[in-house]
């Protein structure tokens, strides 16, 4: 039987508490009346707790249960902000701005539920034709500066980066605020063109989890890298290319690289801030400049899109595709190819050399997944 007395570093006096708490309230405290964002204590408590139970930061031997404990946690906080925020108040709404008039459809809910925000349907009128679009609104107005990264970013690759390549990317249409007019909290949010068909790397997993075959990998492993490559060129570093922010679709072979929220800019130097944030339960996806707060670079992204691909093919790289993995995740983002577009000669090299010349091979998922609405 477990006492007290178990508990003797923090780290078990962590695991301990997120073992007991019956419900989010028991780790982070009361719900405050009226809504608006979580209290400063209870932010500060999720991020004690999150210092303590990460697997980055987990006693020796004791990875997996820091895991567990680190997944906890992450459910806990959301299923906590949701019970703080509630309903943002879009039941039924037009969203008016200088440019366009958006009719908000919310059904049951959400389209989809992000690591920040929601996902909400909407159309408008454009040039006198309906278009279907989503509405990407933040669940708290703390993290209206992440939905302002994207909105940089998003701009800045369109001007600056390859024409050729706007299909990796998602269609901004334009940022908008929306003030609720119970709480009087103003949120930024980002219309963004809809997806069809599409599923997340996450999805193909779910579907494969065995893996999927190499040579189906290399198609999204080489559009990954032109997504990547193309923001790079324009001084974007995506922060956050992790298996749900990737989207696949399987019959025409496309990709679109969703999510820009955690990106940061740079100039000439080549180097940016460091990554704002992470999505708390892909930690282990993460080169160690993130972890260590250290300046952002496009080899950060290279290092993310090859784990992206690793975790795909779940152990089926052949060897000479493991070596050119190897290589683009190096432990020191210095020595770390950088470049993605360039990247891709030499992974063009590496799989004629194991798969003969290259030849289009149809892709199916071999079990259903819901399709992404991004």
């Amino acid at each position: 039987m477990s006492t007290d007395q178990d508990a003797t570093t923090p780290f078990d006096a962590a695991l301990r508490s997120l073992a007991l708490a019956g419900d989010p309230t028991a780790l982070f405290g009361p719900a405050p009346e009226g809504g608006g964002a979580p209290p400063p204590t209870a932010t500060a408590e999720y991020r004690r707790l999150a210092r303590l139970v990460h697997p980055d930061r987990a006693p020796a031997g004791r990875s997996a249960e820091a895991a567990a404990a680190f997944t906890r946690l992450t459910e806990s906080w959301s299923r906590y902000r949701d019970l703080v925020e509630g309903d943002l108040g879009l039941a039924d709404l037009t969203l008016v701005t200088r440019a366009r008039t958006y009719h908000v459809r919310r059904g049951s809910g959400p389209l989809a539920r992000g690591d920040i925000a929601d996902l909400h349907e909407v159309r408008y009128k454009d040039g006198g034709a309906w278009r279907e679009a989503v509405l990407k609104l933040p669940r708290s107005h703390r993290d209206n500066d992440l939905v302002m990264a994207e909105t940089t970013a998003l701009r800045r690759i369109r001007e600056k980066g390859h024409e050729r390549y706007r299909a990796f990317r998602p269609e901004l249409v334009e940022q908008i605020r929306h003030r609720d007019a119970a709480t009087g909290v103003e949120r930024r949010g980002n219309v963004l063109g809809r997806l069809g068909g599409f599923h997340s790397l996450a999805d193909v997993r779910r579907a494969r989890p065995d893996g999927i075959d190499p040579r189906d990998a290399a198609w999204m492993w080489r559009r990954l890298l032109v997504a990547i490559g193309d923001a790079a060129r324009a001084g974007v570093v995506h922060g956050a290319v992790v298996p749900e922010h990737v989207l696949i679709h399987p019959e025409l072979h496309g990709l679109v690289l969703i999510d820009w929220c955690y990106s940061v800019t740079f100039g000439a130097a080549r180097t940016a801030p460091h990554i704002p944030a992470m999505v708390a339960h892909r930690g282990d996806l993460y080169p160690p400049e993130v972890g260590d707060r250290k300046p952002a670079v496009p080899a950060t992204d290279v290092f993310m899109a090859t784990r992206c691909v690793e975790y795909v093919t779940a152990g089926r790289l052949p060897r000479r595709l493991r070596a050119f993995a190897r290589g683009c995740r190096l432990p020191d983002p210095r020595r770390r190819p950088g470049d993605g577009l360039a990247l891709l000669d030499e992974l063009d090299e590496a799989l004629e050399r194991e798969f003969g010349p290259r030849r289009f091979r149809p892709f199916h998922l071999s079990a259903p997944t819901p399709a992404d609405p991004r």
